[in-house]
């Protein structure tokens, strides 16, 4: 239930508290209620349940198990076999598989698991029973194009029943799993899914985005040219025109044609289920692989105890086949609740779409974007008013900093009794590592605590753990989530200076994160981005938060640069704004006033985009390594970009400045 008080939203103000039942109500305080039964453990709360997970893992991550039932054709012979980091061996000897969880189970055939709707197709819904006939179908049909354990399964799809299909089926047969969204551009699918040297792609000929038809047969050309180990290309009708076909394919319907019992590859703890990449703005992106058991009991624990997932739930959340979300939507069925798949623009034919869409297909989780969150109160949306929002139960946020406005406008739109959890974690985990957790109250501004089973502290650049101060995230334990390896990186020399090269045996995040005394905390931006102002760390979001909330300010990027001490920040106006001394005055007097004279800018510019990656990160450390010299094409991969024309004002504002230097 909410306690917020009216008017102007402090820091850390309490805005929403358990209520008495949460035991009963809650997946985790069932879970707390198991362990006293179970396991004779008794905890009073959330705080002493964290403590006891990291200083025991092996009783925590077993109990997880046990508590989820997961099935294993074979049982572990320890819960942990080797815990240093990296090197951590986590149930050796239990053999399972990712995809019988997610449909391998008889119960609630007839409930609905999958709603999708598109700006390319009519709507449609799959039940369980659905779901798992189609698995079984595509999997007998991968079997016949000669797919088997290890072998790699790519995708060229956007976010619709069939990408799914086709992933369970991979992940049924031991095969390895990686996919691209169409948008992404020849070279981007290339320097990704060429690593993996794939034996079957799945692709589009187009897509809609909006109200616009999209041609990529010519893409999807180049792209299994330059794939010599493909053997087969199956291709997923989709825009329905009659240009939508791709030559000397498999087309679906053939995949799909023969129906076959489903059964299960029993596989190690460890076995590779899918690649995520890093956002590759620079260089060939990390392939990331993540393991059946790990992505398995992880996502059952957060599902199940941060979300609150519970068999009938429905989540909506946008997403493309780029985003660990998409990852992190599917295991949903996990947990026998159901997903709503959303393909097109997230903002067609306005921004209220994702709020009509609630209203229509009636989530009980919605996660949003703050990026997205934030540009709907500007624009004064107001979806409480407009929608029904009744069935929406959880609010979650994550993918940047939520700042504190969005905390106030989101409880005022959606009403004090939803629970919001605001949360941040990452591709390399594919899961949380701080978030909120409804036995636990929500602060403004914060995230209410470390996940369970997560060790996840601020180091200072010495190395010690601070409370009240910025530091950098440091993970001091493993998790199984944690990245089996890195493809094509045999002797792991990318994968240790990637985590483990500024704290030997410690994994650090990227992030920089305040813990507070309470255990909440708040991220403050990329600790590769966090500017240095006279000894004084200053966090990105911080100032966002402030620049973007002026009227005329639609978007802003800041960058430092040591060598002269230079803050230049940029901003994207609205249109028919123009940048003149009144307005620079102003941004500035706002910088200086809410945050301090050292985070005011010495130059601001007008650009008319900011760079974002595919996942909408702002490419700061790129644009700042173009402002000290270096060539777009070392730094950014413009098909990896939103908008690939967003990166040349800034190079053109780089050679300029050299030019009368």
């Amino acid at each position: 239930m909410s306690t917020r008080a009216e008017g102007q939203l402090t820091q850390g103000q309490v805005l929403w508290t358990p209520p008495a039942d949460a035991r009963e109500r809650f997946v985790l305080g069932r879970y707390l209620e198991w362990l006293r039964g179970e396991r004779g453990l008794d905890f009073p709360g959330y705080d002493e349940l964290w403590q006891w997970s990291v200083s025991d893992l092996e009783g925590f991550w077993s109990s997880v198990w046990d508590f989820f039932e997961i099935r294993s054709h074979a049982p572990y012979e320890c819960v942990l076999g080797s815990r240093e980091m990296p090197g951590a061996e986590w149930f050796p000897g239990a053999r399972l598989n990712y995809a019988e969880h997610m449909v391998g189970r008889d119960e609630d055939l007839d409930s609905v698991a999958v709603v999708a709707r598109s700006q390319s197709r009519e709507p449609r819904e799959l039940t369980f029973g659905d779901l798992r006939e189609e698995v079984g179908r595509a999997r007998a049909g991968l079997e016949r194009l000669g797919v088997g354990p290890g072998d790699r399964v790519v995708a060229y799809l956007p976010n619709i029943p069939e990408t799914l299909v086709a992933f369970l089926a991979t992940a049924s047969l031991g095969a390895i799993w990686a996919t691209c969204p169409p948008e992404f551009g020849v070279r981007s699918v290339l320097h990704r899914l060429g690593q993996l040297e794939p034996k079957v792609l799945l692709a589009v000929a187009g897509y809609r985005y909006g109200d616009k038809h999209v041609d990529r047969r010519e893409q999807v050309a180049e792209v299994r040219a330059g794939l010599p180990s493909l053997e087969s290309v199956v291709h997923v009708p989709y825009v329905g025109d009659d240009d939508d076909a791709l030559p000397s394919t498999v087309s679906w319907d053939e995949l799909v044609a023969e129906p076959a019992e489903l059964s299960f590859e029993p596989l190690l703890f460890a076995h590779p289920l899918y690649v995520l990449f890093s956002s590759g703005t620079t260089g060939l992106p990390k392939a990331i692989v993540h393991c059946h058991g790990g992505i398995l009991i992880e996502h059952l624990k957060n599902g199940g105890f941060s979300w609150d997932l519970q068999p009938g739930d429905r989540l909506q959340w946008f997403t493309t086949t780029a985003w660990m979300m998409w990852n992190a939507l599917v295991s949903v069925l996990l947990h026998r609740a159901s997903i709503v798949m959303i393909d097109g623009n997230p903002a067609y034919p306005d921004l209220a779409f994702q709020w009509r869409l609630a209203e229509e297909t009636k989530p009980t989780f919605f996660g949003l974007s703050p990026a997205f969150t934030m540009a709907c109160r500007k624009e004064g949306l107001e979806p409480g008013r407009l929608f029904d929002l009744s069935s929406v139960r959880m609010v979650c946020e994550a993918g940047s900093p939520l700042p504190l406005e969005g905390y106030e406008w989101l409880y005022k739109q959606v009403g004090p009794d939803v629970y919001l959890n605001v949360g941040s974690g990452g591709t390399d985990v594919c899961t949380g590592l701080v978030q909120g957790y409804p036995m636990l109250p929500v602060y403004a501004g914060e995230m209410s605590a470390p996940c369970l089973g997560v060790d996840a502290a601020a180091y200072d650049l010495d190395g010690k753990p601070v409370v009240g101060q910025l530091g950098e995230l440091v993970l001091r334990q493993p998790l199984p989530s944690m990245p089996v390896m890195f493809w094509n990186d045999p002797d792991g020399s990318r994968y240790r200076a990637s985590y483990f090269e500024h704290y030997p045996g410690v994994w650090r995040f990227g992030d920089w994160i305040i813990f507070n005394e309470r255990g909440s905390s708040m991220i403050t931006g990329r600790s590769d981005a966090t500017l240095n102002r006279g000894g004084v760390r200053l966090g990105t979001s911080e100032i966002y938060s402030v620049v973007e909330e002026i009227e005329e300010v639609l978007d802003s990027l800041i960058i430092h640069l040591e060598q002269t001490d230079e803050l230049l920040l940029f901003v994207v106006l609205r249109a028919g704004i123009e940048l003149d001394d009144a307005l620079r005055k102003r941004m500035t007097t706002m910088l200086r006033t809410a945050l301090s004279p050292r985070h005011a800018p010495d130059t601001i510019v007008a650009v008319p985009a900011i760079p974002r990656t595919m996942t909408g990160k702002k490419l700061e450390v790129p644009v700042k390594r173009i402002l000290t010299g270096a060539a777009v094409s070392d730094v950014a991969a413009s098909d990896a970009l939103v908008d690939p024309d967003s990166i040349e004002p800034f190079a053109e504002f780089a050679r300029e400045r050299a030019e009368t230097s």
